[in-house]
Protein backbone atom coordinates (compact mmCIF):
# COMPACT_ATOMS: atom_id res chain seq x y z
CA UNK A 1 0.00 0.00 0.00
CA UNK A 2 1.40 3.39 -1.01
CA UNK A 3 1.35 6.44 1.23
CA UNK A 4 -1.21 8.01 -1.10
CA UNK A 5 -3.59 5.07 -0.68
CA UNK A 6 -3.04 5.10 3.06
CA UNK A 7 -3.86 8.81 3.21
CA UNK A 8 -7.12 8.18 1.33
CA UNK A 9 -8.11 5.41 3.76
CA UNK A 10 -7.29 7.63 6.74
CA UNK A 11 -9.41 10.45 5.36
CA UNK A 12 -12.33 8.09 4.82
CA UNK A 13 -11.90 6.74 8.36
CA UNK A 14 -12.00 10.28 9.73
CA UNK A 15 -15.16 11.03 7.76
CA UNK A 16 -16.91 7.94 9.13
CA UNK A 17 -15.81 8.71 12.69
CA UNK A 18 -17.22 12.24 12.42
CA UNK A 19 -20.56 10.82 11.25
CA UNK A 20 -20.68 8.36 14.16
CA UNK A 21 -19.63 11.05 16.65
CA UNK A 22 -22.42 13.32 15.38
CA UNK A 23 -25.00 10.65 16.25
CA UNK A 24 -23.41 10.13 19.66
CA UNK A 25 -23.49 13.85 20.41
CA UNK A 26 -27.17 13.75 19.58
CA UNK A 27 -27.56 11.16 22.35
CA UNK A 28 -25.59 13.38 24.71
CA UNK A 29 -28.03 16.28 24.43
CA UNK A 30 -31.31 14.54 23.58
CA UNK A 31 -33.95 15.43 26.18
CA UNK A 32 -35.02 12.47 28.25
CA UNK A 33 -37.18 11.83 31.32
CA UNK A 34 -35.03 9.03 32.71
CA UNK A 35 -34.03 9.65 36.32
CA UNK A 36 -30.32 9.28 35.65
CA UNK A 37 -30.35 11.32 32.45
CA UNK A 38 -27.40 13.61 33.41
CA UNK A 39 -25.15 10.61 34.00
CA UNK A 40 -26.28 8.98 30.76
CA UNK A 41 -25.76 12.21 28.83
CA UNK A 42 -22.26 12.55 30.28
CA UNK A 43 -21.37 9.03 29.14
CA UNK A 44 -22.73 9.73 25.66
CA UNK A 45 -20.66 12.93 25.55
CA UNK A 46 -17.44 11.14 26.57
CA UNK A 47 -18.00 8.45 23.96
CA UNK A 48 -18.80 11.05 21.30
CA UNK A 49 -15.69 13.14 21.92
CA UNK A 50 -13.55 9.97 22.03
CA UNK A 51 -14.77 8.96 18.57
CA UNK A 52 -14.24 12.54 17.39
CA UNK A 53 -10.64 12.46 18.59
CA UNK A 54 -10.07 9.14 16.81
CA UNK A 55 -11.41 10.72 13.63
CA UNK A 56 -9.22 13.78 14.10
CA UNK A 57 -6.12 11.61 14.58
CA UNK A 58 -7.00 9.74 11.37
CA UNK A 59 -7.53 13.07 9.62
CA UNK A 60 -4.16 14.30 10.85
CA UNK A 61 -2.65 11.01 9.66
CA UNK A 62 -4.10 11.67 6.19
CA UNK A 63 -2.51 15.14 6.20
CA UNK A 64 0.92 13.85 7.25
CA UNK A 65 1.02 10.83 4.91
CA UNK A 66 -0.07 12.90 1.91
CA UNK A 67 2.60 15.46 2.80
CA UNK A 68 5.21 12.66 2.92
CA UNK A 69 4.05 11.32 -0.45
CA UNK A 70 3.92 14.63 -2.30
CA UNK A 71 6.94 16.23 -0.65
CA UNK A 72 5.03 19.42 0.05
CA UNK A 73 2.24 20.53 2.37
CA UNK A 74 -1.10 19.22 1.05
CA UNK A 75 -2.71 22.65 0.70
CA UNK A 76 -1.98 23.43 -2.94
CA UNK A 77 -5.39 22.73 -4.51
CA UNK A 78 -9.07 22.79 -3.58
CA UNK A 79 -9.18 19.16 -2.44
CA UNK A 80 -6.17 19.51 -0.17
CA UNK A 81 -7.02 22.92 1.26
CA UNK A 82 -10.65 22.08 1.95
CA UNK A 83 -9.85 18.80 3.72
CA UNK A 84 -7.28 20.66 5.84
CA UNK A 85 -9.90 23.29 6.63
CA UNK A 86 -12.37 20.63 7.75
CA UNK A 87 -9.69 19.03 9.93
CA UNK A 88 -8.90 22.35 11.61
CA UNK A 89 -12.60 22.96 12.29
CA UNK A 90 -12.78 19.64 14.16
CA UNK A 91 -9.56 20.46 16.00
CA UNK A 92 -10.96 23.80 17.12
CA UNK A 93 -14.13 22.08 18.30
CA UNK A 94 -12.21 19.46 20.32
CA UNK A 95 -10.25 22.18 22.13
CA UNK A 96 -13.45 24.11 22.87
CA UNK A 97 -15.20 20.97 24.13
CA UNK A 98 -12.54 20.30 26.73
CA UNK A 99 -12.67 23.95 27.76
CA UNK A 100 -16.45 24.25 28.11
CA UNK A 101 -17.88 20.69 28.04
CA UNK A 102 -20.79 21.70 25.80
CA UNK A 103 -21.99 18.74 23.75
CA UNK A 104 -24.32 20.95 21.70
CA UNK A 105 -21.27 22.43 19.95
CA UNK A 106 -20.73 19.04 18.33
CA UNK A 107 -24.22 19.07 16.84
CA UNK A 108 -23.32 22.20 14.83
CA UNK A 109 -19.53 21.87 14.40
CA UNK A 110 -19.36 18.29 13.13
CA UNK A 111 -21.99 18.70 10.37
CA UNK A 112 -20.06 21.72 9.09
CA UNK A 113 -16.80 19.73 9.09
CA UNK A 114 -18.53 16.75 7.43
CA UNK A 115 -19.98 18.98 4.71
CA UNK A 116 -16.61 20.66 4.13
CA UNK A 117 -14.82 17.32 3.75
CA UNK A 118 -17.63 15.95 1.59
CA UNK A 119 -17.33 19.08 -0.54
CA UNK A 120 -13.58 18.51 -0.83
CA UNK A 121 -14.05 14.91 -1.93
CA UNK A 122 -15.76 16.09 -5.12
CA UNK A 123 -12.57 17.74 -6.40
CA UNK A 124 -9.75 15.90 -8.22
CA UNK A 125 -7.34 14.43 -5.68
CA UNK A 126 -4.57 13.47 -8.10
CA UNK A 127 -1.06 14.60 -7.21
CA UNK A 128 0.50 16.84 -9.85
CA UNK A 129 3.72 18.91 -10.00
CA UNK A 130 3.43 22.35 -8.45
CA UNK A 131 3.52 25.44 -10.62
CA UNK A 132 6.44 27.76 -9.80
CA UNK A 133 4.33 30.20 -7.76
CA UNK A 134 3.34 27.35 -5.40
CA UNK A 135 6.87 26.16 -4.76
CA UNK A 136 7.39 28.29 -1.69
CA UNK A 137 7.56 27.69 2.06
CA UNK A 138 5.70 30.97 2.49
CA UNK A 139 2.73 29.45 0.68
CA UNK A 140 2.61 26.63 3.24
CA UNK A 141 2.82 29.08 6.14
CA UNK A 142 0.24 31.40 4.55
CA UNK A 143 -2.36 28.74 3.75
CA UNK A 144 -2.09 26.70 6.95
CA UNK A 145 -2.24 29.80 9.15
CA UNK A 146 -5.17 31.24 7.20
CA UNK A 147 -7.07 27.92 7.38
CA UNK A 148 -6.39 27.67 11.12
CA UNK A 149 -7.67 31.20 11.67
CA UNK A 150 -10.78 30.53 9.59
CA UNK A 151 -11.49 27.32 11.51
CA UNK A 152 -11.46 29.19 14.82
CA UNK A 153 -13.69 31.87 13.33
CA UNK A 154 -15.98 29.04 12.19
CA UNK A 155 -16.31 28.01 15.83
CA UNK A 156 -17.72 31.46 16.59
CA UNK A 157 -20.36 30.86 13.90
CA UNK A 158 -21.17 27.48 15.45
CA UNK A 159 -21.79 29.11 18.83
CA UNK A 160 -23.75 31.91 17.16
CA UNK A 161 -25.93 29.48 15.23
CA UNK A 162 -26.75 27.55 18.41
CA UNK A 163 -27.62 30.82 20.15
CA UNK A 164 -29.95 31.83 17.33
CA UNK A 165 -31.60 28.42 17.12
CA UNK A 166 -32.49 28.73 20.79
CA UNK A 167 -33.67 32.34 20.82
CA UNK A 168 -35.30 32.96 17.44
CA UNK A 169 -39.06 32.45 17.60
CA UNK A 170 -39.76 29.96 14.82
CA UNK A 171 -43.52 29.94 15.42
CA UNK A 172 -43.92 33.54 14.29
CA UNK A 173 -43.13 34.85 10.82
CA UNK A 174 -40.21 37.28 10.99
CA UNK A 175 -37.03 38.33 9.21
CA UNK A 176 -34.97 36.46 11.80
CA UNK A 177 -36.81 33.20 11.12
CA UNK A 178 -36.41 33.67 7.37
CA UNK A 179 -32.67 34.35 7.53
CA UNK A 180 -32.04 31.54 10.00
CA UNK A 181 -33.71 29.09 7.64
CA UNK A 182 -31.67 30.61 4.80
CA UNK A 183 -28.54 29.60 6.73
CA UNK A 184 -29.82 26.02 6.98
CA UNK A 185 -30.69 26.09 3.27
CA UNK A 186 -27.14 27.15 2.40
CA UNK A 187 -25.79 24.13 4.29
CA UNK A 188 -28.09 21.86 2.28
CA UNK A 189 -26.69 23.37 -0.94
CA UNK A 190 -23.31 21.86 -0.06
CA UNK A 191 -25.05 18.49 0.09
CA UNK A 192 -26.49 19.36 -3.32
CA UNK A 193 -22.96 19.85 -4.67
CA UNK A 194 -21.91 16.43 -3.40
CA UNK A 195 -25.03 14.68 -4.73
CA UNK A 196 -24.86 16.36 -8.15
CA UNK A 197 -21.17 15.52 -8.53
CA UNK A 198 -21.76 11.87 -7.59
CA UNK A 199 -24.78 11.65 -9.90
CA UNK A 200 -23.05 12.91 -13.05
CA UNK A 201 -19.93 10.90 -12.21
CA UNK A 202 -22.01 7.72 -11.90
CA UNK A 203 -23.62 8.54 -15.26
CA UNK A 204 -20.16 8.84 -16.78
CA UNK A 205 -21.15 12.18 -18.28
CA UNK A 206 -18.47 14.02 -20.25
CA UNK A 207 -18.69 16.62 -23.00
CA UNK A 208 -15.72 18.42 -24.52
CA UNK A 209 -16.09 21.81 -26.22
CA UNK A 210 -13.61 23.59 -28.43
CA UNK A 211 -13.79 27.38 -28.36
CA UNK A 212 -12.21 29.51 -31.08
CA UNK A 213 -12.01 33.23 -30.36
CA UNK A 214 -11.85 36.13 -32.81
CA UNK A 215 -8.03 36.03 -32.85
CA UNK A 216 -8.09 32.39 -33.95
CA UNK A 217 -6.83 30.97 -30.66
CA UNK A 218 -8.52 27.79 -29.49
CA UNK A 219 -9.05 26.23 -26.10
CA UNK A 220 -10.68 22.98 -25.06
CA UNK A 221 -12.87 22.66 -21.97
CA UNK A 222 -14.31 19.38 -20.72
CA UNK A 223 -17.62 19.51 -18.84
CA UNK A 224 -18.68 16.72 -16.49
CA UNK A 225 -22.28 17.92 -16.43
CA UNK A 226 -24.57 19.34 -19.16
CA UNK A 227 -23.19 22.75 -20.08
CA UNK A 228 -25.33 25.71 -19.04
CA UNK A 229 -22.73 28.49 -19.24
CA UNK A 230 -20.05 28.91 -21.90
CA UNK A 231 -17.22 31.36 -22.58
CA UNK A 232 -17.94 34.84 -23.91
CA UNK A 233 -16.42 36.60 -26.96
CA UNK A 234 -16.19 33.37 -28.94
CA UNK A 235 -17.56 33.10 -32.46
CA UNK A 236 -17.40 29.33 -32.85
CA UNK A 237 -18.41 26.59 -30.43
CA UNK A 238 -17.97 22.98 -31.46
CA UNK A 239 -17.87 19.58 -29.85
CA UNK A 240 -14.66 17.64 -30.46
CA UNK A 241 -13.99 13.95 -30.19
CA UNK A 242 -10.98 12.25 -28.60
CA UNK A 243 -8.91 12.86 -31.76
CA UNK A 244 -9.69 16.56 -31.82
CA UNK A 245 -12.01 16.32 -34.83
CA UNK A 246 -15.06 18.57 -34.59
CA UNK A 247 -18.58 17.29 -35.06
CA UNK A 248 -22.13 18.51 -34.61
CA UNK A 249 -23.68 17.88 -31.18
CA UNK A 250 -26.01 14.91 -31.11
CA UNK A 251 -28.03 14.96 -27.91
CA UNK A 252 -29.26 11.36 -28.18
CA UNK A 253 -25.77 9.90 -28.59
CA UNK A 254 -23.61 12.32 -26.61
CA UNK A 255 -26.12 13.49 -23.97
CA UNK A 256 -24.69 16.98 -24.34
CA UNK A 257 -25.78 20.33 -25.71
CA UNK A 258 -24.46 23.77 -26.45
CA UNK A 259 -24.05 26.18 -23.50
CA UNK A 260 -27.24 28.19 -23.08
CA UNK A 261 -25.56 31.38 -21.80
CA UNK A 262 -22.21 33.05 -22.43
CA UNK A 263 -20.10 34.43 -19.59
CA UNK A 264 -17.50 37.24 -19.54
CA UNK A 265 -13.80 36.25 -19.27
CA UNK A 266 -13.79 37.09 -15.55
CA UNK A 267 -16.17 34.19 -14.89
CA UNK A 268 -15.19 30.52 -15.07
CA UNK A 269 -18.14 29.19 -17.08
CA UNK A 270 -17.43 25.53 -16.39
CA UNK A 271 -17.33 25.97 -12.62
CA UNK A 272 -20.35 28.27 -12.68
CA UNK A 273 -22.23 25.42 -14.34
CA UNK A 274 -21.21 23.18 -11.43
CA UNK A 275 -22.54 25.77 -8.97
CA UNK A 276 -25.82 25.93 -10.93
CA UNK A 277 -26.38 22.18 -10.58
CA UNK A 278 -25.38 22.31 -6.91
CA UNK A 279 -28.11 24.89 -6.30
CA UNK A 280 -30.60 22.87 -8.36
CA UNK A 281 -29.92 19.58 -6.56
CA UNK A 282 -29.63 21.30 -3.17
CA UNK A 283 -33.01 22.98 -3.61
CA UNK A 284 -34.66 19.66 -4.46
CA UNK A 285 -33.08 18.01 -1.39
CA UNK A 286 -34.17 20.91 0.81
CA UNK A 287 -37.76 20.66 -0.43
CA UNK A 288 -37.76 16.90 0.18
CA UNK A 289 -36.55 17.42 3.75
CA UNK A 290 -39.26 20.02 4.31
CA UNK A 291 -41.87 17.71 2.78
CA UNK A 292 -40.87 14.71 4.90
CA UNK A 293 -40.36 16.69 8.12
CA UNK A 294 -43.39 18.93 7.52
CA UNK A 295 -41.57 21.86 9.09
CA UNK A 296 -38.47 23.96 8.60
CA UNK A 297 -35.01 22.51 9.23
CA UNK A 298 -34.49 25.14 11.93
CA UNK A 299 -37.59 23.86 13.75
CA UNK A 300 -36.31 20.28 13.49
CA UNK A 301 -32.99 21.19 15.10
CA UNK A 302 -34.24 23.70 17.68
CA UNK A 303 -35.28 21.12 20.36
CA UNK A 304 -31.68 19.89 20.52
CA UNK A 305 -30.33 23.23 21.76
CA UNK A 306 -33.00 24.30 24.25
CA UNK A 307 -30.90 23.39 27.29
CA UNK A 308 -27.68 25.18 26.28
CA UNK A 309 -26.38 28.09 28.32
CA UNK A 310 -26.99 31.21 26.21
CA UNK A 311 -24.40 33.34 28.02
CA UNK A 312 -21.80 30.62 27.53
CA UNK A 313 -22.57 30.42 23.79
CA UNK A 314 -22.13 34.18 23.53
CA UNK A 315 -18.82 33.97 25.38
CA UNK A 316 -17.53 31.11 23.22
CA UNK A 317 -18.40 33.00 20.04
CA UNK A 318 -16.67 36.16 21.23
CA UNK A 319 -13.53 34.40 22.47
CA UNK A 320 -13.25 32.42 19.24
CA UNK A 321 -13.10 35.66 17.27
CA UNK A 322 -10.61 37.18 19.71
CA UNK A 323 -8.30 34.23 19.01
CA UNK A 324 -9.12 33.56 15.36
CA UNK A 325 -8.96 37.15 14.12
CA UNK A 326 -5.21 37.76 14.78
CA UNK A 327 -4.33 34.31 13.41
CA UNK A 328 -6.38 35.02 10.27
CA UNK A 329 -4.68 38.42 9.98
CA UNK A 330 -1.26 36.78 10.00
CA UNK A 331 -2.17 34.02 7.53
CA UNK A 332 -4.56 35.67 5.08
CA UNK A 333 -2.93 39.10 4.92
CA UNK A 334 0.63 39.39 6.25
CA UNK A 335 2.01 35.97 5.26
CA UNK A 336 -0.05 36.12 2.05
CA UNK A 337 1.61 39.41 1.09
CA UNK A 338 5.06 37.95 1.71
CA UNK A 339 4.24 34.99 -0.51
CA UNK A 340 2.69 37.24 -3.17
CA UNK A 341 5.86 39.32 -3.31
CA UNK A 342 7.96 36.19 -3.69
CA UNK A 343 5.67 34.69 -6.36
CA UNK A 344 4.63 37.77 -8.35
CA UNK A 345 7.01 40.53 -7.17
CA UNK A 346 4.25 42.60 -5.58
CA UNK A 347 2.56 42.61 -2.17
CA UNK A 348 -0.96 43.41 -3.37
CA UNK A 349 -2.69 43.15 -6.74
CA UNK A 350 -6.45 43.33 -6.16
CA UNK A 351 -6.89 39.69 -7.16
CA UNK A 352 -10.43 38.45 -6.28
CA UNK A 353 -9.12 36.20 -3.51
CA UNK A 354 -7.08 39.05 -2.07
CA UNK A 355 -10.06 41.37 -2.14
CA UNK A 356 -12.30 38.88 -0.33
CA UNK A 357 -9.62 38.18 2.26
CA UNK A 358 -9.55 41.92 2.93
CA UNK A 359 -13.36 42.07 3.08
CA UNK A 360 -13.33 39.21 5.62
CA UNK A 361 -10.71 40.98 7.72
CA UNK A 362 -12.63 44.27 7.66
CA UNK A 363 -15.84 42.49 8.67
CA UNK A 364 -14.33 40.87 11.75
CA UNK A 365 -12.57 44.10 12.65
CA UNK A 366 -15.98 45.79 12.54
CA UNK A 367 -17.40 42.97 14.68
CA UNK A 368 -14.83 43.58 17.41
CA UNK A 369 -15.44 47.33 17.22
CA UNK A 370 -19.20 46.92 17.61
CA UNK A 371 -18.78 44.37 20.39
CA UNK A 372 -16.32 46.44 22.42
CA UNK A 373 -17.58 49.98 21.82
CA UNK A 374 -21.30 49.49 21.13
CA UNK A 375 -21.96 46.53 23.38
CA UNK A 376 -23.37 44.31 20.65
CA UNK A 377 -23.98 41.01 22.44
CA UNK A 378 -26.53 38.22 22.27
CA UNK A 379 -28.46 38.01 19.02
CA UNK A 380 -26.56 40.85 17.33
CA UNK A 381 -23.22 39.22 18.06
CA UNK A 382 -24.53 35.80 16.99
CA UNK A 383 -25.83 37.12 13.67
CA UNK A 384 -22.51 38.85 12.95
CA UNK A 385 -20.61 35.61 13.68
CA UNK A 386 -22.83 33.65 11.28
CA UNK A 387 -22.53 36.34 8.58
CA UNK A 388 -18.75 36.35 8.98
CA UNK A 389 -18.57 32.61 8.35
CA UNK A 390 -20.87 33.04 5.33
CA UNK A 391 -18.30 35.49 3.92
CA UNK A 392 -15.55 32.91 4.50
CA UNK A 393 -17.55 30.22 2.72
CA UNK A 394 -18.38 32.57 -0.15
CA UNK A 395 -14.65 33.10 -0.59
CA UNK A 396 -14.00 29.36 -0.44
CA UNK A 397 -16.80 28.32 -2.81
CA UNK A 398 -18.00 31.14 -5.05
CA UNK A 399 -14.75 33.07 -5.51
CA UNK A 400 -12.71 29.90 -6.03
CA UNK A 401 -15.19 28.26 -8.39
CA UNK A 402 -16.62 31.14 -10.38
CA UNK A 403 -14.30 34.15 -10.53
CA UNK A 404 -11.07 33.76 -12.50
CA UNK A 405 -7.86 35.18 -11.06
CA UNK A 406 -4.29 34.43 -10.03
CA UNK A 407 -5.61 31.88 -7.53
CA UNK A 408 -7.53 29.96 -10.18
CA UNK A 409 -4.99 27.11 -9.91
CA UNK A 410 -6.85 26.18 -6.71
Amino acid sequence: MSLLQLSDYLLFTAFVCYLIALVLFGGAIKPTKVAHAPVSAEKWGKLAVTVTIIGFVANLGYFITRWMYTGHAPVSNMFEFTTAFGMFVVGAFIVSYFMYRVAALGIAALPIAILIIGYAAMFPREVSPLVPSLQSNWLTIHVITAALGESILALSAVAGLIYLLKHVNLKKASKERFFLEAVMFSLVLVIGFVVSSITFSAMGYSATYQYTNKEGNTSVIEYHNPAIFGMNDYVEVKLVDAKGKSYEPVVEADRSFQPLMEMPPLVNAKKLTTVFYSILFGTVIYLLIRLIGRRSISAMVQPLVQKVNSSLMDEIGYRAILIGFPIFTLGALIFAMIWAHEAWSRFWGWDPKEVWALITWLFYAAFLHLRLSKGWEGKKSAWLAVIGFAIIMFNLIAVNLIIAGLHSYA
